[in-house]
């Protein structure tokens, strides 16, 4: 921000260890190990926090690319407006075809927020976007000298753009960059004091600027005025400015313009000068510039930053002769700077000048400037901040601008912003039909940002009664949606229930009833679950596939029956129906907005206990592109991390899982805490950790992440109850875990759930009774291998043959040891078959066996079991014995 031009040279005085430390920052940009890195300084307004930033790019002049924007108090509601500011130098000298080139797979995605790209036809997610951005930042750092990021007033930034340098600062790697950020610390409230604060907490330097002492006011009174300004002079300008860094500048300038004599006795003339500088005498300087200099400020007033001298001229409605002889004055009397592009001298004069507005003018000016604004076809999006301040007059048209501002935001991944354009539209008021339709949209406007307030507001809508059919529907499925991802699946289920009883038969109620026996399907306890199959199965049954609700249906029966433990081959052949040539139908993909992304999981999920594996990798890894090419970087990204994570868990690759179950997490972090998308991820990650062994790696994460009762109302995948179980079995804590056990035992039978895959719930407490209640412990053993054997797959009869050999002593137990080795040998889960080798080895003492199992183990990455078959092939060794082998 441009400084009086009277203050150029004079020393920034008592800010030594601030411009130290920016000197530092840009010297760490060179070197043998560039560094980059965060600088924020904060304090009241006018201590010389612009200043300061002023010093920081002369400092990286002709080294560095600087880059740099202003937040301004008129435009924190327009998105993206710091990031646009900021990236202008970069984006204004290319053409069309080199941005393509440079956004790459990003241009539909950052394009729009950056306003070099059309908005695309559904929202854009607001995780997707600031990743995307980050990614062109780290891009264009590696084509330019080191740069150097510097944002101004960042207490007026619009939320995303604060949102977007908030998650940059916490960025790893790639080249280094610069960010040095100002802001007013008593103008930051709400949620941009909660992203500043994180700014903060990232910053390798965080200073609060103090005011200038009486001594370093003196040495400034002196270095403008003369060496001859005296010790009482020098404290009155202390005592009238309070050593605000600003308002010295500003009065000494105007003691030197009014040649005033810098002692003593010019005391009371020095108080009059400072007063005229702020509040009051700010206006009444104004004010005597004439009415017409005074409307012209008011307009550049309204227009906040990156003033153009055309809409200025538009707006305060006078001739461009007028209006040249206006901005003249101005710049004279230390208000503006600038010609064609103005700006106000420093941000105080600004809210000054907006504030002194009379509330009906400026409500009078915003209508206008909102007009001017989408005459020149700029957009609905950016006349918003002009229309959320007119006052509500029943107007349609008002109503009708806004909701398209709305829709721009959300294609551009600005949702908050949405939100309050929709909900300014409610006050206006909008007619009852059109409420019903804005309720509507103000609840998808939240549905990825806010399920509480989503379901608030579709209530609201679908309670009106006047949403037409399609749209009734729709809210209805988008409601339910968002109660189960705000942890409230019974009502999802409830109220999808509840649609479809008063719904007509056909298309709708089809959709609303396979909504239905989808959250009933994955909450965690129900009340008859049993009926609830025999329901499904019977809808299913005659369905070949020939639309999307039957083949959502036909996903959601394949998951049941996965659950269930009903034969695997005949899942296969429902899955295989609600495919079209082996692929998922449009409208029924990961990105389908009619469905969501939870049916393809499924019947995914489905596949992958089925032992097709094969299959069930290449609809995770479609779900992780899709996500990634829709910059659906959020939730939806975490979880398809979980899904690929978890099969590369079946496949035993058990390093790669932990990878992937670990970005799941760090991914769902950013959205929010105790999500859904957590439970899953943490339960894959806990199974997968004990697998390797990591006994006490496990115990960490599961504490971390809160991981047991109470649970989600959703189900995990694996059971939650059960590997929590076996947690405990693994921490010593027996007792602990076989009530866990018993207790998630008794819901699932109940439920009529009994994949001993899916929950090994039966196979971990049959393990852990095996000693104290042997005959209990045969019992689910028996219980475990016969599911298994309806089940079957290779995978789950080979489990259950080694709980079973756990549970038998002698021979016998070497023989279902050396079935369950056959089985998994077909099955493509490397990691059981490595438990069976060794634990075959173990028993049969064949140091073959253990041999191969051991190598098996270190390849799944599963240590623990590793260490077991080295100390067992030792012992042989000791012992003298390892000859015998296993006859294939």
């Amino acid at each position: 921000m441009p400084l009086p031009e009277e203050s150029a040279g004079l020393p920034l005085l008592e800010r030594e260890p601030e411009i130290a430390a920016a000197a530092h920052a840009v010297e760490g940009l060179f070197g043998d190990t560039p560094s980059g890195g965060l600088l924020v300084y904060r304090g009241a307004a006018g201590l010389g926090k612009t200043a300061l930033l002023a010093e920081v790019r002369r400092m990286a002049a002709g080294r560095c690319t600087v880059w740099s924007a202003r937040g301004g108090e008129t435009v924190t509601t327009v998105p993206f407006h710091v990031v646009r500011q900021l990236l202008q130098p970069a984006l204004t000298e290319r053409g069309p075809d080199s941005l393509r080139d440079l956004l790459g797979a990003g241009y539909d995605i950052v394009g729009p927020a950056l306003g070099i790209a059309p908005p695309g036809a559904r929202p854009a997610d607001p995780q997707g976007v600031r990743d995307g951005l980050e990614t062109l930042f780290r891009r264009l750092a590696e084509t330019v000298p080191p740069l150097v990021l510097v944002v101004d007033d960042a207490h007026w930034s619009d939320l995303e753009s604060l949102a977007w340098l908030a998650s940059f600062a916490r960025r790893t790697g790639g080249p280094p960059i610069l960010v040095v950020v100002a802001y007013r610390s008593e103008d930051a409230i709400g949620e941009c004091a909660h992203l500043l604060r994180a700014l903060g907490e990232s910053a390798r330097l965080l200073v609060t600027l103090k005011a200038l002492t009486s001594e370093a006011t003196a040495k400034l009174a002196r270095a403008t005025l003369g060496e001859h300004a005296d010790d009482q002079f020098c404290r009155e300008v202390w005592e009238v400015t309070g050593g605000n860094a600003y308002e010295t500048v500003e009065l000494l300038a105007k003691a030197r313009d009014e040649a005033l004599d810098p002692v003593g006795r010019s005391a009371d003339a020095l108080s009059a000068l400072g007063a005229a500088t702020r509040g009051t005498g700010l206006i009444a300087r104004l004010e005597g510039l004439g009415p017409t200099t005074t409307r012209f400020a008011w307009a550049a007033a309204i227009l906040g930053t990156d003033i153009s001298l055309e809409l200025v001229v538009s707006l305060a409605g006078m001739g461009p002769a007028e209006a040249a002889d206006c901005a003249e004055r101005l710049r004279l009397a230390r208000i503006l700077v600038g010609n064609d592009q103005l700006e106000f001298v420093h941000p105080l004069i600004a809210t000054g000048v907006y504030r002194a507005i009379p509330s009906a003018v400026r409500t009078a000016f915003h209508g206008r400037a909102a007009w001017l604004v989408t005459r020149k076809g700029l957009g609905a999006a950016l006349a918003d901040r002009h229309l959320l301040e007119v006052h509500p007059d029943n107007d349609a048209e008002l109503v009708g601008q806004l909701r398209e501002a709305a829709a721009e935001h959300l294609a551009v991944g600005a949702p908050d912003a949405a939100r309050r354009c929709l909900e300014r539209a409610l006050v206006e008021p909008p007619l009852p039909r059109v409420r019903a339709e804005v309720l509507y949209e103000l609840g998808r406007a939240t549905l990825l940002a806010s399920p509480a307030t989503t379901v608030t507001h579709l209530r609201d809508a679908i309670d009106t009664e006047l949403l037409d059919d399609t749209k009734r529907v729709d809210a209805v499925f988008r409601l339910s949606q968002a109660l189960t991802h705000n942890d409230q699946t019974r009502e999802a289920a409830q109220v999808v229930a509840a649609e479809a009883a008063r719904t007509p038969s056909g298309p709708a109620q089809m959709r609303l009833r396979a909504a239905h026996f989808l959250w009933e399907g994955v909450q965690e306890s129900e009340d008859d679950g049993p009926a609830r199959a025999r329901r499904l199965a019977e809808t299913a049954a005659a369905l070949s596939g020939r639309d999307n609700t039957e083949r959502v249906l036909l996903m959601l029966r394949a998951f049941d029956a996965t659950a269930r433990g009903e034969s695997a081959e005949e899942i296969v052949q429902i899955a295989e129906r609600a495919l079209v040539n082996g692929r998922l139908a449009p409208g029924t993909g990961w990105t389908g907005m009619a469905w969501g992304f939870e049916p393809p999981a499924l019947l995914a999920l489905s596949l992958a206990f089925a032992d097709r594996l094969d299959r069930a990798e290449t609809l995770f890894d479609e779900g992780m592109r899709a996500f990634e090419i829709s910059g659906w970087s959020g939730g939806h990204l975490a979880f398809a991390h979980t899904l690929v994570g978890y099969a590369h868990r079946r496949r035993g690759r058990l390093a790669d899982a932990e990878t992937y179950l670990r970005e799941s997490l760090r991914l769902a972090d950013r959205v929010g805490d105790r999500l859904p998308m957590h439970w899953n991820a943490i339960c894959m990650l806990v199974d997968t950790l004990l697998a390797r062994g990591h006994v006490d790696e496990a115990r960490e994460a599961a504490e971390r992440y809160s991981f047991g009762p109470p649970y989600a109302s959703s189900i995990a995948i694996p059971d939650a109850r059960s590997v929590r179980g076996r947690l405990l079995l693994a921490l010593g804590r027996t007792e602990e875990a076989i009530t866990e056990l018993e207790s998630t035992g008794r819901a699932l039978t109940a439920r009529g759930r009994h994949n001993g895959v899916m929950a090994t719930w039966a196979i971990d407490l049959a393990r852990a009774l095996a000693d104290v209640n042997p005959d209990r412990a045969a019992e689910l053993a028996a219980y475990s291998r016969d599911r298994a054997e309806r089940f079957g797959t290779h995978t789950a009869i080979g489990v259950a043959l080694c709980c079973s050999a756990a549970v038998t002593e002698g021979p016998a137990a070497v023989d279902l040891l050396g079935e369950a080795v056959t089985h998994l040998e077909a099955s493509p889960c490397k990691y059981e078959l490595a438990v069976a080798r060794v634990e075959y080895g173990i028993a049969a003492k064949s140091a073959p066996d253990l041999g191969r199992g051991r190598v098996l183990a270190e390849w799944c990455g599963a240590d623990g079991l590793a260490e077991r078959a080295g100390l067992a092939l030792e012992g042989l060794r000791t012992a003298g014995g390892g000859a015998g082998q296993r006859q294939d």
